[in-house]
């Protein structure tokens, strides 16, 4: 079975983009600086949708469409100074955008389910603690068992 794996980018919309006194060069597509001194730890730096209006947002849906029937892996592919200085917050809402759940992932890599009731979620970038940063890429993948 192949695995399912996704590779979320920073483009270069930026109307989910905290830009109060940052710096934001796009080098590439998976080679985005960051750069914001007085920056408060906790601000949402950027934030992606699995589910947009597209009439009211202009924005595409940059995430895929996850179940909580399965297990899924996120790899967070960012340079930074501070090990936890960049912090991914994932919010579940159910199909009339109640929030339905949230998890906070502090670690380079790790595992986690959705609720049941998930019909969107958004993913947010949250400042750790840092000035400085250089984001690559983060990575969704579903874990699969295999049967022997």
């Amino acid at each position: 079975m192949a695995e399912e794996r996704w590779n979320i980018y920073w483009n270069e919309y930026a109307s989910d983009t905290c830009l109060h006194g940052s710096d934001v060069i796009f080098h590439q597509k998976d080679d985005v600086e960051f750069r914001n001194l007085l920056m408060p730890p906790g601000t949402v730096i950027r934030q992606w949708y699995s589910r947009t209006n597209y009439q009211m947002q202009r924005i595409e849906p940059a995430l895929p469409m996850i179940d909580g029937e399965s297990t899924y892996q996120l790899i967070r592919n960012i340079d930074c100074d501070v090990d936890a200085g960049c912090l991914i917050r994932l919010i579940f809402y159910d199909r009339y955008e109640v929030e339905a759940g949230s998890l906070v992932m502090r670690d380079r890599a790790t595992d986690f389910q959705c609720p049941l009731k998930t019909y969107s979620y958004r993913m947010q970038l949250i400042n750790g603690g840092v000035t400085s940063f250089r984001f690559h890429s983060i990575v969704i993948r579903e874990i699969t068992e295999e049967v022997l």
